[in-house]
C-alpha cells in the first residue's frame, strides 16, 4: 500500500508548542482527520481535505484515516497533546489491528508536548520524581478499576496526574477521587489545578488536598496531586513553585 498515516501531536494549546516535525507532517498531508476544535486550529493549505468529527468517535476517525491511506492518501490524524497519551495513537493501532490489509500501511506517531508537561513547566517541577498518570474517565473502563489504581498510586506515594477529571456526563468523579485520596494521603499534600494551559484563559490554582475545591474542575483542567515529598517553594510577590525533588527524603 502506498498511503501513509501520521498520528500527529499538536500539543496542548499554542502554535509555538507544535513541533517542526508535526508541522511538516500536517503540511505534507493530503487529508487531515481530527476532532473539530483541533482542525480549526490548523492553517489548512489549498487542496487539503479536512475530515472533522465529534469527540467520542475516535475509532471511527481512526478507521477513516486507514481507509484513506489504503486508497493512497497521505493522512495526518491530529490529536491534542501527545497522541500516545490518552489520545489517537492507540485508536489508530486498535483500528489497524482489525484488518490484516491495514498492517501493511506506513503508520507513524509524531510526538507532541503533553498536557502534563505543559502544566508542570508552568508550576515549577512537580514531576521531578516518580509519578503516574491516571484518566478519571470511566467511559472505556470501569470506575472500580480507576479506584484500584488511585489507591495503589497513593499508597506507593507517586505524584498523581489526573487527566479527564470531570465532564458534563460524569461531574462527580473528581469529588469521589478526592474523597478517596483524602483517606490515604496527608491533608497538607500540595495539589495543583492547571486549566487551559497555554491558552488565553489559562488558570493555575495551588491548594492542599484537605481544602481543595474541585467544583471548578472540568475537562480543560489537569490535576496534579503531590507525593509526600512534594512541596511549595514560597516567593515574595509571586506564585510559589511546586517542587518534587529528585532525591527522595532530601533535606528541606
Amino acid at each position: 500500500m502506498s498511503g501513509r498515516v501520521a498520528v500527529v501531536g499538536l500539543g496542548p494549546g499554542p502554535a509555538q508548542w507544535i513541533t517542526p516535525e508535526a508541522s511538516a507532517e500536517i503540511e505534507a498531508a493530503s487529508d487531515v482527520v481530527g476532532y473539530t476544535p483541533y482542525i480549526v486550529r490548523l492553517p489548512m493549505r489549498a487542496g487539503q481535505r479536512a475530515h472533522a468529527s465529534d469527540n467520542r468517535v475516535e475509532l471511527e476517525r481512526a478507521r477513516l484515516s486507514l481507509k484513506l491511506a489504503a486508497d493512497g492518501a497521505t493522512v495526518a490524524v491530529v490529536s491534542g497533546g501527545d497522541p500516545g497519551i490518552f489520545a489517537m495513537a492507540a485508536a489508530v493501532f486498535e483500528a489497524a489491528e482489525e484488518s490484516r490489509a491495514w498492517h501493511a500501511l506506513d503508520i507513524a506517531v509524531i510526538p507532541g508536548v503533553t498536557a502534563m508537561q505543559a502544566a508542570a513547566a508552568r508550576l515549577g517541577a512537580p514531576l521531578g520524581h516518580d509519578f503516574c498518570a491516571i484518566s478519571l474517565s470511566d467511559n472505556l473502563k470501569p470506575w472500580a478499576v480507576i479506584e484500584k489504581r488511585l489507591k495503589a498510586a497513593a499508597e506507593a506515594d507517586f505524584v498523581i496526574v489526573l487527566y479527564n477529571p470531570a465532564s458534563k456526563g460524569r461531574p462527580t468523579r473528581i469529588a469521589e477521587a478526592f474523597a478517596m485520596l483524602r483517606g490515604l494521603k496527608s491533608a497538607t499534600t500540595p495539589v495543583a489545578f492547571a486549566r487551559a494551559v497555554g491558552r488565553p484563559d489559562e488558570k493555575l490554582t495551588l491548594t492542599r488536598l484537605g481544602k481543595a475545591d474541585v467544583g471548578a474542575v472540568d475537562m480543560a483542567t489537569l490535576v496534579i496531586v503531590g507525593s509526600s515529598e512534594t512541596r511549595y517553594v514560597p516567593r515574595e510577590g509571586a506564585r510559589p513553585w511546586m517542587l518534587t525533588p529528585r532525591s527522595y527524603g532530601a533535606a528541606r
